[in-house]
């Protein structure tokens, strides 16, 4: 089936008691046993498995077409997940741009535990020379937060293959109907489910999803049932809600996106825009031989430093101040001010996520912004 298919049908299981289309919600933290001790809905307790889900879980690994799917209460508890089921002292290789929650999660939660270093892992030569012999893990994000850099997929699985190195990927930018990193190679690919999945910043959630179910894949989900970083059956439900519209909403978030960049890269005003859809970009060949569709994030730095692009933003009508991402309300804000004084983000650099507004409305906005 088409990805527009599966994110209707895969999530949803007709009731038939009630003959009800979609699915209840089922609040019940413990479930039916028999006489001898054996559970004949297949559900024991909350925790470990609910039918709002597993439904969430399945139309999760069909729409990543992996072969299973774990739903977290967040993405940094995804993330921490898989952290957490590797063995200590493992060396695990980062990209230099990633979201700075993932980051400052191993620097803090896991110094002492796991090796870990932050490279550019689109640079093969690099890459190469950091691989060690205890190097268990090469995480990627591309496009990465905020910088919208691309890592070659094909070419970190292709060298992680010689050295039986898993690979995951941070898919939140791009989402399963922009790419799919498991169908180039990858092992593993992470959500924060909170940004477009969700799509109207209203819940918040993670997932996990597998090329296959080996003993890694069994350890994370060890750590998911003992751990307990669960969503709720209602923001499972929904999760499952919002996905039946996610292949139409990215595809208005990327429409809007490549339209509003053009026309900020032609402003003079402007230094730079990041946005893997332009020619410009750096990655953009790389972007166009593993993407369908580039996303509906992008950032760009302003001419004047860091004080005009908050005069900037100041100056917005449209344009919500506010951190997250992949909602239908278009979103902007100065990164380096919420990552902190550790931030090698440029402190002119703007993100933005492009919401499903109309783009005239969006342009002439920004138009007025910019004066």
């Amino acid at each position: 089936m088409k990805i527009e298919t599966i994110a209707i049908h895969a999530g949803n299981h007709n009731d038939e008691n009630t003959g009800a289309v979609i699915q209840p919600i089922t609040m019940s933290t413990t479930f039916l046993r028999e006489a001898d001790g054996s559970y004949p809905s297949g559900y024991i307790y909350s925790r470990s498995a609910n039918p709002n889900r597993t439904q969430l879980e399945n139309v999760l690994a069909k729409l990543e077409n992996g072969v299973d799917a774990a739903a977290f209460s967040s993405g940094n508890a995804a993330g921490m997940s898989v952290f957490q089921s590797i063995k200590p002292g493992t060396h695990i290789i980062c990209p230099d741009d990633m979201y700075h929650g993932l980051r400052n999660q191993l620097k803090t939660l896991f110094a002492g535990i796991l090796e870990f270093d932050f490279i550019d892992t689109n640079n093969e030569e690099l890459l190469r020379s950091y691989i060690k012999p205890n190097t268990g893990l090469i995480w990627l994000e591309t496009p990465s937060n905020p910088l919208l850099k691309i890592t070659d997929i094909r070419m970190v699985v292709a060298i992680a293959r010689e050295r039986n190195i898993k690979v995951a990927v941070d898919n939140t930018f791009a989402t399963p109907v922009c790419q799919q990193p498991l169908a180039l190679g990858a092992d593993l690919v992470m959500h924060s489910s909170t940004k477009y999945f969700g799509g109207h910043s209203d819940l918040m959630g993670g997932a996990l999803i597998t090329a296959e179910k080996n003993d890694w894949w069994t350890k994370i989900r060890q750590v998911q049932e003992m751990g307990g970083a669960i969503p709720s059956p209602m923001d499972c439900y929904y999760l499952v809600r919002s996905l039946k519209t996610l292949p139409y909403r990215v595809k208005g978030h990327v429409h809007n996106a490549q339209l509003l960049s053009e026309y900020l890269e032609k402003h003079p005003k402007i230094e730079s825009v990041m946005y893997p859809g332009l020619s410009s970009h750096p990655q953009h060949e790389i972007a166009k031989s593993q993407m369908s569709a580039f996303g509906g994030m992008f950032s760009f730095c302003v001419n004047g430093g860091a004080d005009e692009a908050k005069r900037l933003i100041s100056s917005l009508g449209l344009f919500t101040v506010a951190t997250s991402l992949g909602g239908v309300e278009t979103l902007i804000e100065h990164r380096a001010s919420v990552e902190g004084p550790d931030t090698k983000t440029p402190h002119n650099l703007l993100r933005v996520s492009v919401g499903l507004e109309h783009i005239d409305d969006l342009i002439a906005d920004i138009a007025q912004a910019l004066g």
